[in-house]
């Protein structure tokens, strides 16, 4: 579905546009173009990745004009440009605002300008039943890329959602943080040791936008069917794996935090439906002859969250911190 095709990855050059610039150079894409306001960041991708078909392009999603500009001839847009750090959004409500908002708000304009065919906008667990105002900037990005569908007139673009947790190991999540302070010699930091997490890892993330690209056919939100774990039996797996005798220090919950974590809220269970891999949501009540193949109605009874989803062992979590290269040694 991606030979001959002009991809954008707007916020390119986070730990998920690398990931998935890397999986796309292995087909026949035309061109990959990487959109970011972090020069430092391109130039460091730039050396990672020498192929021809990547294009770097200097901007944020808040300036449309530059955006319209970079999606000239571009047929899928997969937009993961975002203020994310719940602190950081918390100080600093407005910014994700004109970030997570305004800037989706452009891009949806900008795509529609330069006749986009695909465009996928990367959403979070946190945007469900929202405490914080990250969760809220992406409940809006989320809304405003479903009603997209019903105001682009003759426009043939679909546009799309994907919603799921932090990746495993992503920048600022919970491993990377508990490794760098085994590796510093400091205390291990955690807030509520029966906190629980999904956990998604950056090849089962990339996985899912890929599938919603060739399955969504405009005004979905694709929801992977995940696992999930417990903070403390993170740590522990972490903490066996590096032979540590670091203490753990409790520590207060962040602003905007929460214990448990969501995917689908009860509310959204009358228009979700689901296959083996995923839980697919609809705007609004669907007829079956507009359900996607292999797609039934959900045997869902209550609110897909974390607590209420299988949990992995500290064994399983140390085969798959291994296998992601995550905690070695």
């Amino acid at each position: 579905m991606f030979d001959g095709k002009k991809v954008l990855i707007t916020g390119g050059t986070g730990s998920l546009g690398t990931s998935l610039t890397e999986k796309l150079l292995r087909t026949d894409v035309d061109t990959i173009r990487i959109f970011s306001r972090d020069e430092w960041k391109q130039v460091q991708m730039k050396s990672k990745f020498t192929d021809k078909r990547l294009r770097f392009f200097i901007g944020d999603v808040r300036d449309k004009e530059r955006l319209s500009r970079a999606l000239e001839g571009v047929d899928i847009v997969i937009h993961a440009a975002a203020l994310k750090h719940v602190p950081v959004a918390e100080y600093n409500p407005f910014e994700a605002v004109k970030t997570n908002v305004q800037g989706t708000q452009n891009l949806i304009d900008a795509c529609l300008e330069n006749n986009v065919q695909t465009a996928l906008a990367v959403g979070t667990d946190k945007a469900v039943s929202p405490l914080n105002t990250y969760g809220a900037t992406k409940l809006l990005m989320e809304r405003l890329f479903v009603s997209a569908n019903y105001y682009k007139g003759n426009h043939k673009i679909k546009f799309i959602c994907v919603r799921y947790g932090n990746v495993l190991g992503s920048r600022g999540s919970l491993v990377p943080t508990l490794v760098g302070q085994i590796q510093s010699g400091k205390n291990i930091t955690i807030t509520d040791p029966e906190m629980t997490r999904f956990n998604i890892t950056m090849d089962e993330a990339l996985a899912l936008i890929l599938r919603a690209i060739k399955k969504g056919r405009g005004g979905e939100i694709f929801v992977p069917k995940l696992k999930a774990y417990k903070v403390k039996d993170m740590r522990d797996a972490i903490i066996e794996l590096l032979k540590s005798k670091s203490k753990t220090e409790i520590i207060s919950i962040r602003p905007g935090e929460k214990y448990h974590e969501s995917l689908i809220i009860k509310d959204e269970i009358r228009n979700t439906y689901e296959n083996k891999e995923d839980y697919v949501i609809f705007e609004k009540e669907t007829q079956e002859h507009e359900l996607l193949p292999e797609f039934k109605k959900s045997t869902l009874k209550d609110q897909y969250s974390s607590d209420r989803v299988s949990l992995l062992s500290i064994n399983e979590l140390k085969q798959i911190l291994v296998r992601e290269e995550l905690a070695v040694i």
